[in-house]
């Protein structure tokens, strides 16, 4: 059964990555639940689609879901290893280099779904989240707005629901997503003084809240009538 397939795949990449980094039990713990939780949507997700195959491109994104779950373990253990920072970085800049094969892979296999769309997406936004907790450790708990803001429009769709149609494509709104992560990675590499580093954060920020606001004012605009 497809859904179980992936879940094992996912499951067995993630404990691939943990056996590689030196991480405690309690890092462990927390990755492999994330993992499970990750699997778990997928594989739901998969079943409601009738999806026969995994396909191409939604395995690069398993291993980049692999990637981010190895980024949450050295997070969660920065605390106790601080030497854990390089391999934090260099894990969280290949997941970040990885964005976007998954989209070309499909396209080029012919395999593109929306499932597969959306799949890519909330990796892409997990992997913020776990970036700007670990910034805000050093910054201050402010930079988890970077994070946050991606979780906070989806439950604002709970509420209301023009929210929840999915906004116009926008190159803006991808190259400002785009430098979230980056500019997350270098801050977390500690490669600028604090005070650079901050301006930098909050910059980007800014650039994210403008992108957010602006999508919202459209979704409003053109919200159904009653």
């Amino acid at each position: 059964m497809l859904p179980l397939r992936a879940v094992a795949v996912g499951m067995a990449e993630q404990l691939a990555v943990l056996a590689v980094l030196r991480v405690g039990p309690w890092a462990w713990l927390l990755t492999l639940v994330c993992a499970g939780v990750v699997c778990g949507v997928l594989a739901v997700g998969l079943h409601r689609a009738g999806a026969r195959t995994l396909g191409p491109a939604n395995h690069v994104t398993l291993a980049r879901a692999a990637l981010t779950g190895g980024v949450i373990a050295l997070v969660a253990d920065t605390m106790r290893a601080p030497a854990t920072v390089p391999v934090l970085v260099t894990a969280a800049s290949v997941a970040l280099a990885m964005d976007g094969v998954d989209g070309r892979v499909a396209r080029r296999t012919g395999t593109a779904t929306r499932l597969g769309a959306r799949f890519d997406m909330e990796i892409d936004a997990f992997l913020i989240l776990v970036l700007s907790i670990h910034v805000a450790m050093t910054l201050g708990p402010w930079v988890l707005a970077i994070g946050a803001w991606r979780y906070a429009f989806v439950l604002a769709g709970v509420v209301l629901p023009w929210l929840r149609p999915p906004p116009p494509p926008s190159l803006a709104s991808k190259t400002v997503a785009s430098v979230q992560g980056v500019v997350l990675v270098v801050a977390a590499a500690g490669l600028l003084p604090r005070a650079v580093t901050t301006a930098v954060v909050a910059v980007a920020l800014a650039l994210l809240t403008w992108s957010f606001v602006r999508d919202i004012g459209w979704l409003y605009r053109h919200r159904p009538a009653r």
